[in-house]
């Protein structure tokens, strides 16, 4: 019988750049996933950091390359969609690289001031505020922009939003973006996009608003399709109806020189991902300078903002297969150590495929399973992969054996989503988080992020031992000590 490395091999172009195996064993960007189940055990999320960097350089020469090849006057600019992953870690690696940010809430500027202070982003970075802001949010830019951040961009998302810096900002110049609402697929529930200002109202804001106000500038116009960059006749016909309205306000508006096109590159989740990511820039480099050309207007310099790209593919998730559990005579099921529900809520929300892969036992035979989670819902499962409709694993003896799988590119959003460190259905406690990253020597090196959440913590924002909602860690300690002095007084009662 073939084995589970025929399988994989038969099946993909195996092994590839990011996998492969050594002694029976898969091998992620060179790291031994064995090594580091047997120092941390599981279940486990890993980020593996180069894989940030190289991303990010990558992107940067995509553009480098086009905007060379088309002699394009403009400049690019990276910014990190910091929503995708807000962990310090994966701001650290990423403003390694001499990227910017952009931001979607409140909560987002303290961020920023945390990495101010560390010295990680100054008062030159581009911070691009997105998102319909709330009065907080709107406050926070404000004292930014107050302090000296220069480049902190409020694009505004609604027709109201600009009163709230008339009030607030005392700096001499506040540079604002403009986000166009763009129309949604075809096939989508909606025409037009809830976020943004329409197009046939965003002439009358410039002038009622900005164009009075001596030290309002319009320099910025945003754009973003849900479908992300992709090679449709959608995103093109978007794209070139963004670039016309830019030509437009750019006659009207001289201070107007920079476009942002959003983020939505797109990772492998399959082995069968294709995808040409050189050709891709390089026509929206030439749609967007054949546009300027022909309307007579200076090109724009070109900014995005890459979430997913950024961190996808440095994420893992890795179980243990705890059961196997025959429900008839052709349903398998290998049940995990964990939830794809609380800890891939993409995988059960949206139906998002991963790559999925045996950590172990390469070279046993294969068969057809299903992969169930620990919570009680009938949706916590995974069976299919993006490529076909049914799941291959290893067979193994569970009495003698241990199976291991991982799920790998789920570093964007799945923390976030989930509620990392809240309640999760069932109270599946999130898994300990393990961070690789390399040495000065190119040695590699891991540490323990997050270990598992306990009970504890749970109960703590349940209200439970002595904690109440909004109490803080000192007052929750001094409630449990009168809880338990009562305790112990009705035992002496009794």
């Amino acid at each position: 019988m073939k084995t589970y490395y025929d399988l994989i091999d038969q099946t993909f172009e195996f092994p590839t750049r990011e996998f492969n195996v050594e002694n029976n064993e898969l091998m992620f960007n060179n790291v031994p996933l064995m090594d580091i189940v047997k120092q941390y055990g599981t279940p486990l999320k890993l980020t593996y950091l180069p894989k940030i960097t190289e991303h990010i350089e990558h992107a940067k020469l995509l553009f480098k390359n086009a905007m060379k090849r088309y002699n394009y006057k403009g400049n690019y600019t990276y910014c990190y969609c910091t929503k995708s992953s807000h962990f310090r870690f994966v701001l650290d690696e990423v403003l390694k690289n001499n990227v910017h940010l952009e931001t979607s809430s409140a909560y987002d500027i303290q961020i920023i001031r945390e990495l101010y202070k560390a010295d990680k982003v100054s008062k030159g970075t581009y911070i691009i505020c997105n998102g319909y802001k709330r009065p907080l949010y709107t406050q926070y830019i404000s004292e930014l922009l107050n302090e000296g951040f220069t480049n902190c961009i409020p694009v505004l998302d609604n027709l109201k939003e600009i009163e709230a810096y008339e009030n607030s900002v005392t700096a001499d110049t506040v540079n604002f973006g403009i986000r166009i609402a763009t129309d949604e697929e075809p096939n989508f529930a909606f025409y037009t996009s809830r976020l943004g200002i329409r197009y046939s109202d965003v002439n009358e804001l410039y002038r009622s608003k900005i164009q009075p106000n001596e030290k309002f500038k319009l320099k910025m116009l945003h754009f973003f399709i849900n479908t992300g960059i992709k090679d449709s006749a959608y995103y093109w016909s978007e794209l070139s109806r963004f670039m016309y309205k830019y030509c437009e306000l750019r006659k009207m508006c001289p201070d107007l020189d920079s476009i942002d096109i959003g983020g939505g590159m797109p990772i492998q989740t399959s082995f069968q991902f294709t995808y040409d990511y050189q050709a891709m820039i390089d026509q929206i480099v030439e749609s967007i300078q054949w546009i300027c050309n022909k309307n007579n207007v200076p090109v724009p310099h070109i900014f995005t903002e890459f979430g997913s790209y950024t961190v996808g593919e440095s994420g893992a998730v890795i179980y243990k297969v705890i059961d196997q559990k025959l429900q008839n005579d052709k349903e398998l099921w290998y049940m995990i150590d964990g939830s794809f529900i609380t800890q891939l809520p993409d995988s059960w929300g949206l139906g998002q495929k991963y790559i999925m892969l045996s950590v172990n036992n390469w070279e046993n035979p294969y068969q057809k399973v299903n992969l169930g989670g620990l919570t009680c819902d009938s949706h916590d499962f995974y069976n299919t992969e993006a490529h076909s409709a049914d799941l291959y694993l290893p067979i193994f003896d569970q009495d003698t054996e241990d199976q291991y799988i991982g799920l790998f590119h789920t570093g964007a959003y799945q923390e976030s989503l989930g509620g990392y460190g809240g309640i999760q259905h069932c109270l599946i406690p999130a898994p300990q988080h393990v961070i690789v990253d390399k040495d000065d020597e190119g040695n590699l090196r891991t540490r323990l992020f997050a270990p598992e959440q306990n009970s504890e913590v749970m109960l703590k924002i349940l209200g439970y031992g002595g904690a109440e909602p909004g109490m803080t860690e000192l007052e929750a300690t001094e409630a449990a000590e009168e809880r338990e002095e009562e305790a112990e007084l009705i035992k002496e009662e009794n």
